[in-house]
């Protein structure tokens, strides 16, 4: 990557910032690119480059007469990491709606997967269902078998809009959550519950047994996370060193 790219996505990144911390306000007149070269004592063309990276974020407008600052709520969804890690800890309402999200779209996906399967994928994803279960018990050991499972599940339903989305929450939401150190404590009981109800939908080649049992397995999860952020909020020690 050169400098003068190297640049770009600094400035990029700190007026997104900026733009998600409202110091502009949605249909203000953006900084021309003269004003933003002197504060960050850059080329025009490193300006006008994150001014590009900004425009297809979707948060700001270049129109004649200069840029205008977008609502959020017209912006990509590539905003959404930017979004849970401006103060360095997600906000729980953003958390609580990903998950929501994430949840139908991962029930859509079982459903159509174990419906659509043949019989030597449903022989595959009853042993990912198995290697799963082996790690229930450890939340971190468990998360590569779930990227697994849901990855197979993927493939197999086949639904490419469906697909792009959860690829791209995944990569703004999962990671970021895990090097937060969140680690949610899911009952015992709610795990046997999702993997009993993956295993019937599964030797039922019954898809809404399936689908039905990651919503609710999600449900608990919400939860769960719910409760996990409040009890790091309460740790300001803890916050402050991750």
């Amino acid at each position: 990557m050169s400098s003068t790219n190297t640049i770009s996505h600094e400035i990029a990144d700190t007026l997104r910032d900026e733009i998600l911390r409202q110091r502009y306000r949605s249909g203000d007149r953006f900084p021309s690119e003269r004003d933003l070269a002197v504060r960050f004592d850059a080329s025009r063309g490193a300006v006008r480059e994150a001014l590009s990276q900004l425009e297809q974020l979707g948060l700001i407008h270049t129109q004649p007469g200069g840029a205008r600052v977008q609502s959020v709520n017209a912006a990509s969804l590539a905003v959404l990491g930017p979004l849970m890690a401006l103060d360095g800890y997600p906000d729980p309402l953003l958390v609580d709606q990903f998950l929501q999200t994430f949840g139908v779209l991962t029930a859509m996906t079982a459903k159509n997967a174990v419906n659509a399967a043949s019989p030597e994928q449903l022989i595959q994803l009853k042993k990912l269902v198995l290697e799963l279960a082996d790690h229930s018990d450890d939340f971190e050991a468990m998360q590569p078998r779930w990227r697994e499972l849901l990855e197979a599940m993927s493939t197999i339903a086949d639904n490419l809009v469906v697909r792009l989305i959860s690829n791209d929450l995944k990569a703004q939401f999962v990671d970021q959550m895990m090097k937060l150190g969140i680690h949610p404590k899911i009952e015992r009981s709610s795990i046997d519950q999702l993997l009993t109800g993956l295993r019937v939908g599964m030797n039922k080649q019954d898809g809404e047994i399936a689908g039905q049992a990651m919503q609710n397995h999600f449900q608990e999860l919400r939860a769960a996370v719910g409760e996990a952020i409040k009890f790091r909020d309460k740790e300001p020690s803890i916050r402050a060193v991750n």
